[in-house]
This record gives C-alpha cells, structure tokens and sequence, in this order.
C-alpha cells in the first residue's frame, strides 16, 4: 500500500516559499510585457493611420515643421511628395550603415524645395556600399543640382547615433563622410534654413542608391514572445515543484519492498 509522506522540515519551506516568489515574479512579468503589446498595438495602429493619410506637401511640410514639437512629431511616418532641387554640395554621407546586412554609407542630401522660400529639407536619399580597399573614397551617386526633382518619401526621426571618437576625421563639419549628423549643428555649419525635420526617400533603387528601407513597425511581436516565455517559465516552475515536492512523495522508491 502506498503512503504518503507529509512535508515536513525547514527545507520542504524553503523551496515552497522560493518557488511561490518564483512563480509571482515571472507572472507579472508576463502580464507586464502583455501590457508593453497592448500599447504597442495602439502605437502601430496610430503609425498605420499616418502612413495611410494623404501625402502632405512640401508647403505644408514647413509650415508644420516651424510650429510646436509636439505638431512636429506628429507628423513623423506621415507621406510627403516634394518637388526642389538637390543641394549635392552640401551631401554627406553617414558610415557603418547596413541595408540587407551590408556595410556601407547612407546618403544624405538637402533639398531646395520649388515654390518656397529659403525652404530647405534633408532628405536620407537611401543607401550606398563602401569601397573597402580605399576607405575615403565616396560611392557615385547621380545628383543634379540644376533639375527640378520629384521625391516620394515619408517623414522620419533622424538615423540612430552610433559611437565615435571625440576629434575624429568624421567628426561634425570635417568630412563628408561621418559616422553620425546633428541636425542643429548641420544648419549652422551649412547656413541653410534647414526644416526641423527630415524626409526618408522610398520607392526604386536609383542614383546608384538602395532603398530597401524596413518596414515601419511598434516590435508588437516581441513583447508577446517575451510573455509567453515568462509564463512558460512560470508553468514549468509549478509543475517541477508538484512532481518533485507533492506527488514524488506518493510514489514509493524501487529499492523499499512491498509490504
């Protein structure tokens, strides 16, 4: 006849209590990250909105951009469809940028917009490969400053800083080629009214660049994937402390003979 063994002793409590606080710890974790996707959901549903309105214009752009930050940022993913002139003297080109997992530069380039006064946008053209065996040479890159272009884009936050020596040949103003750019400090370098914004370029490679840009997105899969985790994590914590704390104690050990 099989016997249970009560739970008795200090060690029997001490992995009660521990595997309790285990389990409280990785279930709020999991409803945590449960509610990091549900306001990640509403952030894609408002990006999914903008990128949905009606492309605004360059007129509209600057009026915009010269008002509130907080009417600034709203218009960020929005669509624009822009008409000027490439500024090809003032192009820059950002190093140790990927597209598709390769290294190379992303290429940017002010935009004289048509119709509008001292109206100058920058524009992240797309992307470019790097020339590994002479690091200081520039990629060819098709720019007329003298015809009246037409650029279908979105407008986006500026390309993400990357580490840098301070006093560098990339620093700011030094080099075309640079390895991050401050907005405000380009329009002061440059004297150009540059719009307190920038306008990532989509469509076709062209120019000798790629654009093959990610798709704009909140990361709402990951935070269901970290949830599940933590609550598989919480599931298997209940189940190993049921087996080997409650129903080992049912089953009776081989090497004990049967009454």
């Amino acid at each position: 006849m099989t016997t249970f063994r009560r739970p008795t002793g200090l060690r029997f409590w001490l992995i009660t209590v521990a595997a309790v606080a285990a389990m409280l710890v990785t279930a709020s974790l999991g409803r945590w990250q449960l509610s990091r996707a549900a306001e990640k959901e509403a952030l894609q549903t408002m990006l999914d909105e903008r990128g949905n309105q009606p492309a605004i214009d360059g007129r509209t752009l600057l009026s915009v951009a010269a008002g509130p930050s907080d009417e600034v940022q709203a218009l960020v993913h929005r669509a624009v469809v822009l008409e000027g002139r490439w500024l090809p003297e003032h192009t820059v080109y950002l190093d140790n940028r990927q597209m598709q997992g390769r290294p190379g530069f992303f290429v940017l380039t002010p935009l004289q917009l048509a119709g509008v006064d001292s109206g100058v946008v920058l524009v992240q053209r797309g992307w470019a490969p790097r020339n590994f065996q002479d690091r200081t040479q520039l990629p060819q890159v098709l720019t007329s400053g003298e015809a009246v272009v037409r650029v279908q884009g979105r407008v986006a936050a500026a390309p993400s800083r990357l580490y840098e020596f301070q006093g560098g040949d990339s620093a700011q103003g030094s080099s075309r080629i640079r390895q991050n750019l401050d907005l405000a400090a380009f329009r002061t370098e440059t004297g150009l009214a540059l719009a307190h914004l920038m306008v990532l370029q989509t469509g076709e490679a062209g120019e000798g660049l790629q654009r093959d840009w990610p798709v704009v997105g909140a990361g709402v899969d990951k935070h269901y994937g970290y949830a599940f985790q933590w609550f598989g994590l919480c599931g298997l914590i209940a189940l190993l402390y049921v087996w080997f704390q409650i129903v080992r104690r049912f089953i009776r050990p081989r090497s004990q003979p049967a009454a």
